[in-house]
Order: structure tokens, then sequence, then C-alpha cells
């Protein structure tokens, strides 16, 4: 019963419908995909880990900050130990080149979001329109006038309500997740930065003083 009501609504949205039902699919499939990829990384977050790092790189001690953050699966930590990996070469690049692989993971279809968001109620916009235009071309006659006319706002409406709320579903997650990102960015910037601060001020050990060289005494 619900379902010969579900398909006769949207048989009556017209034409347009067929988008809308795949941008539907589309933002489902995403926001679920999203909200499952989020809810498994923060169950990777290790915060007592991660103080146990930089708090070996406060004390000078680099290969224990890499044996501490070796095989983590928090992002933090294993963009310091990419960095701290190449702490001889290029710690800078390296710790770059990482946070840019974590941000594109956890950035993931967030272009896909903002497309739905946008363009459901374009789609919607043009259902509005067709089915208003079909409406006023049959008012010419009389006797199905006032069914299509009625039709026609009906397929209007229908279109537009259901593009509207694929954009309604799709802009709550997307910024949700948009915020996501934003926080992990700050998150990575800050560790980096404090990881080129500590390394950077280990001291150096210093060569040993050469001796004097000392010339013979004349003979007098």
């Amino acid at each position: 019963m619900l379902a010969n009501i579900i398909v006769q609504f949207f048989l009556q949205g017209g034409p347009v419908m067929w988008p809308i039902l795949c941008c539907a699919f589309v933002s489902v499939a995403v926001v679920g995909e999203r909200s499952l990829w989020w809810w498994r990384e923060s169950r990777k977050r290790d915060p007592q880990r991660l103080e146990e790092v930089l708090a070996a790189l406060e004390n000078a001690d680099v290969p224990g900050a890499v044996g501490l953050a070796e095989n983590s699966e928090d992002p933090v930590i294993r963009m310091i130990h990419r960095g701290l990996c190449h702490v001889h070469t290029s710690m800078q690049g390296a710790l770059q080149l990482s946070a840019g692989i974590e941000l594109q993971r956890a950035g993931r279809y967030l272009t896909v979001m903002d497309t739905l968001v946008t363009l459901a109620p374009l789609l919607g916009l043009l259902g509005t329109v067709t089915g208003l235009m079909g409406a006023f071309l049959k008012v010419g006659n009389a006797e199905l006038a006032v069914t299509a006319v009625t039709g026609g706002i009906g397929e209007a409406l229908i279109a537009t309500a259901c593009g509207l709320g694929i954009a309604i579903f799709s802009l709550i997650p997307f910024n949700l997740f948009t915020s996501k990102v934003v926080r992990l960015q700050f998150e990575l910037e800050t560790a980096a930065t404090n990881v080129e601060v500590m390394v950077n001020a280990v001291p150096i050990a210093k060569a040993p003083a050469r001796p004097k060289r000392t010339t013979p005494k004349a003979e007098a």
C-alpha cells in the first residue's frame, strides 16, 4: 500500500523526478559512507599516545618518539612519524605531504555533497517550470483545463518539495563533515609546528675544540 502511494507520488512529479531520484541515491550513499568513515576514524584517535610522542620530542628523544609513533592509526601521529622518519633530510616537506594525504582522505566526497546541495533545488525548480508550462499549454481545452492545471501544479510542487528535501538532507551532514575536516587540519598544523619547534630546539653536539698550534721558541 505504502509502496503504491510512493510510486504514484513519484510518477506525478514528472520526468524531472528521475534525476532527482539519482541525486537522492547518491546523497544517501555519500552521507552513509562518510558517517561510517568518521565513526571509524574517531575510534583510531589516541590523544594519550600523542602526548607521549610530544613529550619524548620535548626531551630530545627523537628515536623514542619514532618508536612510540610507529604503527599508529591516529592521523596526527601518522603524520608525525612520517616527518620524523625524514628528520635528517626534509622533515618539513614530509610533514606537509603527510598532512595533505590525511586531509585528502578526510575531505573525500565533500565536493559531491556540495554539488548535490546546489543541484537538487535547481532540479526541483526545473520541475516547477516544466509542470507549470505543461499546465498552461493545456488550458485551451475547456474540458481538460481543470485537470491539466491541477496536474501541472501538483507536478511542480512535488518536484520542488523533493529537490528541497534532498538539499536539506545533504546540507546538514555537509556542514558537519566540513567542520570536522577544518578541525583535523588545525590539529595537523598545530602538531606539525610543535614537532618542528621541538626538533629544531634539540642542541647540536659541538665539535671538540682544536688544540692551539704552538711554535718552538727561538734559542737565545
